[in-house]
């Protein structure tokens, strides 16, 4: 059996390395602090905002509403409101939003196995380094 090991269908678009390739800012959306979490909370279901607070937990309102805006300007994230009283608002993945936030939840999954390894190298430069 063979592997691709290609990951993508068709040519590569863009260049992250560029300095103005516009990657880097769906980069930095997909990968800030925010982001990181939610698109990796939104993988187990769709969430009202309050439910999604609390699930994150650590996030002001501000800068949930400024994520989740974001991330759905760049097509990951569907915000679905319902014209019902009190208004409903739930937020879901995309098909887009989905693979990428598979992505991030593996590199997640890896840095919180890697966190001993992390640990024992900070401990070692702090005591070649005299901190």
């Amino acid at each position: 059996m063979e592997v691709s090991a290609k990951p993508f269908e068709g040519p590569l678009l863009a260049d992250v390395d560029g300095a103005m390739c516009p990657s880097r800012l769906v980069l930095e959306h997909v990968t800030s602090r925010w982001g990181v979490l939610v698109l990796i909370a939104l993988l187990e279901r769709s969430y009202r905002f309050g439910e999604l607070r609390r699930r994150i937990g650590g996030v002001s309102e501000k800068m949930l509403t400024q994520t989740l805006q974001t991330l759905e300007r760049d097509g990951f994230v569907h915000r679905d409101a319902k014209p019902v009283i009190p208004p409903r608002v739930d937020y879901a993945l995309t098909p887009l939003g989905d693979e990428a936030a598979r992505r991030i939840r593996e590199l997640a999954l890896w840095t919180e196995s890697r966190v001993p390894s992390v640990e024992a190298a900070r401990a070692r430069y702090d005591e070649t380094h005299g901190q």
